[in-house]
């Protein structure tokens, strides 16, 4: 099914980027990728996206939270997904009651492709049919 969406995807590790744009792209969302916390911060500035799925650590430890926040000052109602190894690296969980991460939804990385597409398809309210 295509969408009328078009996803801000940012992340460093290449395959991931390349698997997770294809799995999206298949969910019938356009995809717009950076592969550098610069690069996203340089396509938020240009807008034209409905929901963004950033790496939490790229060039920086809070990379994710960063273009979470600069995101969410441009334009509060675009959907923001930080996709994150920290809890399996570090043990610590992290969780969008905190009011200073502008994020919606945390995932783990490892989870399916298809996880991260029926979260954006809550997020921006697009049923499937079928």
């Amino acid at each position: 099914m295509k969408t009328n969406k078009t996803i801000l995807l940012a992340d460093d590790d290449f395959d991931y980027l390349f698997q997770t744009k294809f799995r999206l792209e298949t969910a019938g969302f356009a995809v717009i990728t950076a592969s550098s916390q610069k690069e996203a911060e340089q396509l938020i500035e240009i807008g034209g996206f409905d929901a963004a799925v950033f790496d939490l650590m790229m060039e920086n430890d809070d990379s994710g939270f960063i273009l979470a926040y600069k995101t969410k000052k441009s334009n509060p109602d675009i959907p923001v997904i930080i996709s994150t190894a920290v809890t399996a690296e570090t043990g610590y969980k992290f969780n969008t009651d905190n009011s200073w991460i502008k994020a919606d939804v945390y995932l783990e990385k490892g989870v399916e492709s298809e996880k991260i597409a029926e979260e954006l398809k809550k997020l921006l309210k697009i049923k499937d049919n079928g």
